[in-house]
């Protein structure tokens, strides 16, 4: 066993090159694709820096999008291997990366149990010979690649002309990384998109080939088990099966916040637990017998790894998962915010990130997506948007166009942070008779957009000094709730130590359990959910609203009834959850619809 935990992708380009700096020590992490801007340019910052030849793809190159995103991908797999070779090649010594390798993984693992062993061995021919096993059980970390399967823009040439369905953003990505030489995994994040689905079906990689090896794999993010089993089961008829289904709370994480109907992680994790293995057979005879009709014979469902993410804060939150619920990993995100030898936060962000407490992180209606997406108050993309509008000049220039999905108002997609949608939308508004204060309100929808297509680059070109002029500087930041309780800068070892338990970086930190802070993030967002329909609560939203309360009552029954069933041993870690629990459940019978 290696490691137990992956880095999730973080915004566009805080992981944009984690790999570069994990996957030799087998922590595997992901790359957001969605932006082939920053990838060149991250291309071009690399290969210079390993001494290799840049030559660029130009926007107007042919198939540019996808070209750039399977030269990024090839170099990190290139860089990453060369890397894990030269590893291997080390002495172990103590202080040495090598070492460093082996001590940064579980204890529990036989790895690093062979390590402790074999540093006891005296230096014979029988420490070499063990030395020379460790090599070979060594393994590289993933570098994993995310698409956000409903940011999937149309695209047009210069005259307005469609360039073709398999030229949106979302399939044009795809083919980058299918046409890549990673053996790696698609994680698709955001929901089922037919379209783009279906296009995987066109790259043999995504299939068996003559050793039964599925050399690109899926994983779906997913947030209940239901969109799960629908997911893939759409693509189990297509002959795809998913190799990792990737559990994340709807409110409890960074980025964009999916919130279910009321489903809470806990329950959740425990119908995967139940259902798991039928789920899994339902799924290989659909995909058997695509696969037959393709001409493929398999006897033997592939692997299918579950995992969870969001929220997770303690070793004993974390070995309390991977037991209980039977995971296979677990992933950890915004906390390597803080790890600056892993992600690529700029130094000021960095330091109000230390500094910031609980109430700096909110959700927000910044993303011009129309989801909700956690937000950083003092975040120099905010301070930016508010001083634009103080200004009477509200919304982004619009540049790199990757989120325009709009056409309230024109013909093709605009982006509704950008300042030409919100001038029109402004307008309108206007002319609308709204009462003062509903006019203020919608005003306030209108403006608090943001533009994330620069936003969550800008660090990134910042810390490595490769800004452009003109360029905009302003850094959106979208760490999840969790990081609120991480108060410094960390190394690499001190996180992993910290994730496996060997140390404690929050030993002196009052933090709810993470099961009770989604549950208050669900009731919060609860009550924000009423309040906005109290002028016009039709029935439809009043019965949506009352199973949304009921489902969030059936998740304080199951963690009481959790609570009851667990061991003397394990109970030790839900001291105080009980008592936390049953003061939840008070506020959310205060609450009225």
């Amino acid at each position: 066993m290696g490691h137990t935990f992956h880095i999730p992708v973080l915004g566009l380009g805080y992981s944009i090159d984690t790999p570069l700096k994990v996957a030799r020590y087998g922590i595997s992490s992901v790359v957001s694709i969605v932006d082939d801007d920053l990838i060149e340019r991250m291309r071009e910052y690399h290969t210079r820096l390993h001494g290799e030849d840049y030559i660029p793809i130009l926007k107007n190159d042919f198939d540019s999008r996808a070209q750039r995103i399977t030269a990024y991908l090839n170099f990190m797999q290139r860089a990453v291997e060369q890397q894990f070779d030269k590893l291997k090649a080390m002495e172990f010594s103590e202080g040495s990366e090598l070492n460093h390798y082996f001590e940064l993984l579980p204890e529990q693992s036989r790895l690093r149990q062979g390590y402790d062993l074999m540093m006891e061995f005296p230096d014979n021919r029988r420490k070499q010979i063990f030395q020379d096993l460790l090599r070979k059980g060594m393994t590289v970390g993933a570098i994993d690649v995310n698409i956000m399967s409903k940011v999937d823009k149309m695209n047009f040439t210069a005259t307005g002309d469609f360039t073709g369905q398999e030229n949106t953003d979302a399939l044009a990505a795809l083919r980058g990384f299918a046409n890549s030489d990673l053996n790696s995994s698609v994680i698709m994040s955001a929901g089922l998109n037919p379209k783009l689905f279906s296009y995987i079906e066109s790259f043999d990689d995504f299939f068996p080939n003559e050793d039964k090896e599925i050399r690109k794999k899926i994983t779906l993010k997913v947030s209940d088990f239901r969109s799960a089993f629908i997911q893939a089961k759409f693509l189990a008829k297509k002959g795809l099966w998913v190799s990792e289904f990737r559990v994340e709370s709807g409110l409890n994480c960074g980025g964009h916040a999916f919130a279910t109907e009321g489903y809470l992680l806990g329950p959740i994790l425990e119908e995967f637990k139940q259902r798991r293995l039928e789920m899994r057979e339902e799924l290989f005879l659909a995909y058997q017998s695509e696969l037959l009709k393709k001409g493929i014979v398999v006897y033997t469902a592939p692997k299918q790894r579950l995992s969870v993410q969001g929220g997770i804060g303690t070793a004993l939150e974390n070995d309390f998962l991977l037991e209980h619920y039977n995971l296979d990993a677990t992933g950890w995100g915004s906390p390597f915010l803080l790890v600056p030898e892993v992600t690529n936060v700029d130094n000021e962000t960095l330091k109000q990130l230390e500094n910031a407490s609980e109430q700096d992180f909110y959700l927000s209606h910044a993303s011009p997506l129309g989801i909700p997406f956690n937000n950083f108050v003092f975040s120099s993309s905010e301070v930016q948007r508010v001083k634009r509008l103080n200004a009477g000049r509200p919304g982004s220039p619009c540049t790199k166009k990757y989120l325009c999905t709009n056409t309230e108002f024109t013909a093709q997609p605009i982006c509704a942070a950008s300042r030409e949608y919100q001038h029109l939308k402004l307008k309108q508004l206007i002319t609308l008779p709204l009462a003062l204060e509903d006019y203020a309100e919608q005003v306030n929808k209108v403006t608090e957009k943001v533009c994330l297509c620069e936003g969550l680059c800008s660090s990134v070109y910042i810390k490595y000094q490769i800004v452009k002029p003109r360029e905009n500087k302003a850094v959106a930041i979208c760490p999840g709730p969790n990081l609120a309780y991480f108060s410094n800068t960390y190394s690499l070892e001190e996180m992993v130590k910290h994730i496996y338990g060997t140390i404690d970086l929050l030993a002196t930190v009052k933090r709810p359990h993470m099961f009770l802070k989604e549950l208050s993030l669900y009731v919060d967002y609860l009550q924000a959910d009423i309040k906005a329909y109290l002028k016009d609560l039709n029935d439809k939203k009043r019965k949506q609203l009352l199973n949304f309360k009921a489902q969030l009552q059936e998740g304080v029954n199951y963690y009481k009834q959790l609570f009851n069933s667990l061991p003397n041993q394990a109970a030790d870690m839900f001291q105080t959850f009980y008592s936390e629990l049953v003061i939840a459940e008070n506020k959310l019978n205060e609450i009225t619809i």
